[in-house]
């Protein structure tokens, strides 16, 4: 019992939650080596539902652990048409890989350990995560993590409550590039540019339905402190500026006609780096499965938070015809 106690002491220590009863282990499904692993995907309305999916049935010589996605619940948005095209499609296509398809969330969280929470409307989200924290259950959502800040802060909310792990990311944060830039190896960040696709669903605020992947890569490099929003809007682009409290500068592009690519450049201390290619979802996921062993998200809340603040922001920005918008107002909107 003695070094049942030890052993424990030390993984709530590494894993965060230092203030965590001994007696009570948030993370009991990991127990022994064949329980834990049993992911359960909500929303079959992305391409990341079957793009995690593959990778992880296809693994060889242990790549992501053993994980693997065991259970789907199809379901996301109602009003979404590209949600009512792919449900049915990848609905069929997911079971190609030994998946459990289910009729409810609560049927799926019986079957699973971990949750990734994909459904492509972000309006859903506040109400599908609130039902996976209850039940306990570690969580990775896909962008947007909700459709609006408040949301967002209604589910880390919750989740603190109930001492439940949960982040939310774009794939692009974890770029080679903005790696090295991340870890210093190019010096100090002094600015940066980023861009990506930014195509508008008009349900959601412009620029959580695909410009937040540009905006994730532009808070990774530059981190938080974004004081002030100004944006350039027309048709086909958006550019974004965003004020840091330190002075440093930081722009987003967004595209809605030309070839649709990732990407940007970052100016360091030592050299100025282009960011990019965009290789795929393998970086996320190698991110989501370590989160899923040490309960410690890759993603600070705050930093998701102030991402959507400054979308937000931005928002406000193109209704008041390009001024400046401070985020501090976006939070005062926000609380609850």
């Amino acid at each position: 019992m003695d070094d049942f106690r030890l052993n424990r002491r030390a993984f709530v220590k590494a894993s965060g939650f230092a203030g965590l009863s001994l007696l009570v282990n948030p993370f009991d499904v990991f127990a022994n080596q064949n329980s834990g692993k049993r992911i359960g995907v909500i929303g079959l309305d992305t391409s990341h539902s079957l793009a995690f999916t593959k990778l992880l049935f296809e693994a060889q010589n242990g790549a992501y652990n053993g994980y693997k996605v065991t259970a789907a619940y199809p379901f996301g948005s109602k009003d979404l048409a590209l949600s009512k095209e792919r449900i049915p499609l990848q609905t069929v296509e997911i079971q190609k890989y030994n998946v459990k398809v289910v009729d409810s969330i609560s049927a799926l969280l019986e079957e699973v350990d971990l949750v990734l929470l994909e459904t492509n409307d972000g309006r859903l989200h506040l109400e599908q995560a609130l039902e996976v924290i209850k039940a306990k259950k570690p969580m990775f959502i896909d962008k947007p993590m909700a459709a609006s800040l408040k949301d967002a802060k209604a589910i880390f909310k919750a989740a603190e409550q109930n001492q439940v792990p949960v982040f939310s990311s774009s794939s692009l944060r974890f770029m080679t590039a903005v790696t090295d830039v991340k870890n210093n190896k190019y010096g100090k960040v002094l600015g940066a540019e980023t861009f990506s696709p930014a195509t508008i669903e008009p349900t959601h605020p412009d620029l959580f339905w695909y410009g937040i992947h540009g905006i994730e890569a532009l808070f990774a490099l530059m981190g938080t402190g974004c004081k002030t929003v100004t944006r350039h809007y027309t048709k086909d682009t958006d550019v974004v500026v965003g004020v840091w409290n330190d002075g440093r500068i930081g722009t987003f592009r967004g595209t809605r006609n030309g070839k649709a690519d990732f990407g940007g450049t970052c100016f360091c201390e030592n050299e100025t780096v282009n960011i990019g290619p965009y290789l795929g979802y393998q970086p996320l996921l190698k991110e989501i499965i370590l989160f899923f062993e040490t309960g410690k998200a890759p993603v600070s809340a705050a930093e998701t938070l102030e991402i959507l603040a400054f979308m937000e922001a931005a928002d406000v920005s193109k209704r008041l015809n390009c001024k400046t918008v401070k985020i501090e107002k976006m939070y005062q909107k926000a609380r609850f």
